[in-house]
């Protein structure tokens, strides 16, 4: 029975001491530091070319679209799509039967007016020699004055008819000419030398003339001579291109190709400035970024279609001997001052972003301290408005990297100046030879801060990717 119950009081003792050595461990091993693994980079001197990257089609310079002036039946349509043609080759003409009936009618109508002119000019030429007469007859007083002035009425009257038939005779002319002119335009030559590059309409097909509405598009011909990129640029980058800047292009249709061009001309309004304001209001209600076309003249020549498919890459500034630091070095954090207060409230105002989350943050924190603000005015402060303002503005991100400093990291504010795909120019804050950290993405994202410890090797995540790719 004794022995029973000193095995018992053993068995519970060694319980509790190995709970107490479990907790003891726990502690230990909590109040351990952890070591971030990252991989770091040097600051050097490169030169650096900040680039645009645009999409757009690939269209020929000059090109022309034919509208028919007048309307009626397509009878003769001696091209076909893709077809070369020089200027002045005849390439569509209408039914001209229902023209030909109007310039006859026009015609018919001017000889009538000649004739009505010839016979005002006889009428008025008897009414002035009965007016002469007359005049002389009454200035011997052989006539009345009543008679004088019937004949000197007849006489206005034969110069009024006479300039009237000869406004007729002008309205008949101009009747003419125009029923001749849309006679002429039943008839269509090529206005340039060039490609079909699109047909639109078919022989027998019944066409609109641009008199009414906009008319039939019957076919494009261009100069496929000339080619030139159309490219959507936004407004945020638009302000960077100038007209002469060099330009790369990859065209879908030619892989293994690059070509040159330069910047030929900008447009000074978005594609949305011609909208109606309900057009506006339905493209802003969709969130449609504002674009604007920019025209690159190709320098090569290819045997480019209309419509292909091309990507740009336009060359807007370029540093030389400049220092840099990868892209992936550059991420945001709060002021260290502001950090430091916000460490007593709540330990997650410490939360910090990268670059791609940097509004987010920003908004985050923002809202944080508006709420500390407002509970300042609850309490009876007069100046909650200055302080709300302070806290957003203090509570905006800067741009810094982090040095490695042995093996503690050093957060260190810089100023940005151009990029290309790869690096950063620092324009103040760091010199050459620093030693920075270049990856991972969420040691330079999240974890880093001020004084971390750190040690250089590839991260665990750069591992598990690097595994992960193909051979």
């Amino acid at each position: 029975m004794a022995n029973s119950k000193k095995r018992r009081k053993i068995l519970v003792f060694s319980v509790i001491g190995i709970a107490l050595i479990a907790l003891t461990a726990g502690a230990i091993l909590r109040k351990r530091e952890v070591v971030i693994t990252v991989q770091t980079e040097k600051v050097a001197r490169r030169n650096l070319t900040e680039i645009v990257v645009a999409n757009g089609k690939i269209q020929p310079v000059v090109h022309v679209q034919i509208s028919p002036e007048v309307s009626g039946e397509i009878i003769e349509l001696p091209v076909k799509e893709g077809q070369f043609v020089n200027k002045g080759d005849l390439i569509l003409k209408i039914k001209p039967d229902f023209y030909v009936a109007q310039r006859s009618q026009a015609e018919a109508s001017y000889k009538s007016s000649l004739a009505g002119q010839a016979t005002a000019e006889a009428n008025l030429h008897k009414a002035e020699a009965e007016y002469r007469r007359n005049q002389g007859l009454f200035s011997q007083k052989l006539i009345s004055e009543s008679i004088f002035d019937e004949v000197k009425a007849a006489y206005e009257v034969g110069q009024a008819q006479c300039t009237s038939a000869m406004h007729q005779v002008e309205m008949a002319k101009a009747s003419l000419d125009s029923a001749d002119e849309q006679l002429a335009k039943t008839t269509i030559f090529s206005p340039l030398t060039g490609t079909v590059s699109k047909l639109n309409s078919q022989l027998g097909e019944r066409v609109l003339g641009t008199v009414q509405n906009v008319g039939t598009d019957v076919m494009t011909i261009s100069d496929l001579n000339e080619m030139e990129a159309r490219v959507d640029i936004g407004e945020i980058d638009v302000v960077l291109i100038a007209v002469g800047q060099n330009v790369r292009l990859e065209v879908d249709a030619f892989k293994d190709r690059k070509f040159t061009g330069t910047v030929s001309e900008i447009a000074n309004s978005s594609g949305a400035a011609g909208l109606s304001a309900l057009a506006q209001q339905s493209s802003s209600s969709s969130q449609e970024a504002t674009k604007f076309g920019v025209k690159i003249r190709i320098k090569e020549k290819e045997s480019f279609r209309p419509g292909m498919s091309v990507t740009a890459e336009i060359e807007t500034r370029y540093r030389t001997n400049a220092l840099t630091v990868p892209i992936a070095s550059v991420t945001t954090r709060l002021p260290k001052d502001k950090t430091d207060k916000s460490k007593k409230g709540d330990s997650k105002n410490e939360m910090t972003v990268n670059a791609s989350t940097n509004a987010t943050a920003a908004n985050t924190n923002s809202s944080a301290l508006t709420n500390n603000a407002l509970a300042l005015d609850n309490t009876g402060g007069t100046n909650s408005n200055k302080g709300d303002k302070k806290s957003k503005e203090a509570a905006k991100p800067i741009e810094v990297v982090f040095i490695a400093d042995g093996d503690r990291a050093k957060m260190v504010p810089v100023k940005i100046g151009i990029s290309d795909d790869s690096y950063w120019e620092i324009v103040e804050g760091l010199k050459e030879g620093d030693e920075v950290v270049s990856g991972g993405y969420r040691a330079i994202g999240r974890d880093l801060e001020e004084g971390k410890k750190i040690k250089k090797g590839v991260p665990e995540i750069a591992k598990d990717e690097k595994a992960d790719k193909p051979n």
